[in-house]
């Protein structure tokens, strides 16, 4: 396991959201690397400034949620350069036409309202309830997740939203990876849903799909035992080139 392994976190994460998976891997020998993408809005710019700071010419990748959407971008732009790929949590669709697309647009305008004039918390206690299994609202890691969100600003938020409103269509860019690709994602995940990613996978014949037990969206912090064994085995070297 000697490749570094570069985990993207999503909407509004930064190191936090990895943590677990971050001490699980370097145990193992494998250096990572987080990183975040400042006031960046578009996903192409995202995956280019990873690029730029990637700790090594070739190396396996991971990303959660939007982090997953910027992880296929790296892939798109750089695709000999990412030896494997995990995607959780996440999607491969652009924003909906019509009356789906307006919706999912004023739904995240509302959250930015809420951000500017009642503080990133307020927004992140309303939007994390749809984000974790209900069993966790209240509990230590749903504040957690909260104070992760805090530590972001309004501007911040901004730039990413209009970067998932302006998303492009990954379906073409699937069958075309060639390399390992785990896919896993909460059972319980509303966000985007087991079904999602049952999809993704019939268009990467080979992957490996992993569905975590009583977890929501935030994976990775909800059950992060068993993100890591997932990660530990997409990242042995049996598991393919």
């Amino acid at each position: 396991m000697s490749a570094p392994c570069i985990l993207l976190p999503g909407l509004l994460c930064d190191e936090a959201v990895w943590s677990a998976q971050v001490e699980a891997l370097a145990a193992q020998g494998v250096s990572c690397q987080v990183p975040g993408y400042g006031e960046l809005d578009s996903l192409q710019a995202m995956a280019r400034s990873v690029l730029e700071g990637a700790p090594a010419e070739r190396f396996a990748l991971a990303g959660h949620s939007m982090g997953g959407r910027v992880a296929l971008e790296v892939a798109r732009l750089a695709p000999r350069r990412v030896l494997r790929l995990a995607l959780l949590d996440t999607g491969i669709d652009p924003l909906p036409a019509g009356e789906a697309g307006e919706r999912e647009r004023a739904r995240r305008m509302e959250w930015l309202g809420i951000a500017r004039e009642q503080g990133m918390r307020a927004m992140a206690r309303d939007w994390a309830r749809g984000m974790v299994h209900p069993s966790r609202w209240g509990s230590p890691v749903f504040e957690s997740i909260l104070d992760m969100l805090e530590r972001k600003t309004p501007t911040v938020y901004e730039a990413q939203i209009r970067a998932l409103l302006a998303r492009p269509d990954a379906r073409p860019l699937l069958p075309t990876l060639d390399c390992p690709v785990l896919l896993g994602c909460g059972r319980d995940d509303t966000w985007s849903p087991p079904a999602r990613h049952e999809e993704m996978q019939a268009l990467l014949p080979g992957s490996r799909l992993v569905l975590i037990e009583h977890s929501g969206h935030m994976v990775t912090m909800e059950q992060p035992r068993a993100v890591c064994d997932a990660l530990l085995a997409w990242m042995d070297p049996q598991a393919g080139a």
